[in-house]
């Protein structure tokens, strides 16, 4: 098994989805983008994907420049292709099609070296979906909590 290293998780993907299916993919970066992506600069936090002519892209993903980079730094919202197989792609744009079904990058790692983007097929949470996983997550710490003081 390759050693895998997460460089960034797109929490709030969790939070306003329900992740359906997840799936790796590779992501087309310039050397500059991975030095950058190496110091953990990178964000996913407003990102999502969407196919243009039978090819994957990521929008909205925020790499920073690099101090060192120069000339050789690119935009850092620029769009990005993601490698998939073509099946892959074409199974993703017909759920896509689907009414208020999303294709949400989740984390970003490491794997080896190259860097690998894990996506989500999402489906959108309702308010009160969030407020039920909120009381849950509540419920959860305080049975932890009182699990730990019984302990004691």
């Amino acid at each position: 098994m390759e050693n895998t290293k997460t460089i960034a998780v797109n929490r709030k993907a969790r939070h306003d989805y329900f992740v359906l299916e997840s799936l790796e993919t590779g992501i087309e970066l310039t050397g500059t983008e991975v030095k950058s992506i190496r110091k953990g600069q990178v964000n996913l936090k407003d990102s999502w994907c969407s196919i243009d002519k039978g090819e994957l892209f990521v929008k909205g993903m925020h790499i920073s420049p690099y101090e060192q980079g120069n000339i050789f730094n690119r935009d850092p919202f620029r769009v990005r292709k993601l490698l998939a197989h073509r099946r892959e792609i074409d199974r993703l744009y017909g759920r896509l099609k689907q009414e208020g079904i999303s294709l949400i990058p989740l984390s970003l790692y490491f794997k080896g070296s190259r860097v690998k983007v894990q996506l989500g097929l999402c489906k959108g949470k309702k308010l009160y979906d969030k407020r039920q996983d909120m009381a849950n997550r509540d419920a959860k710490r305080e049975i932890a909590r009182a699990m730990k003081e019984k302990n004691r």
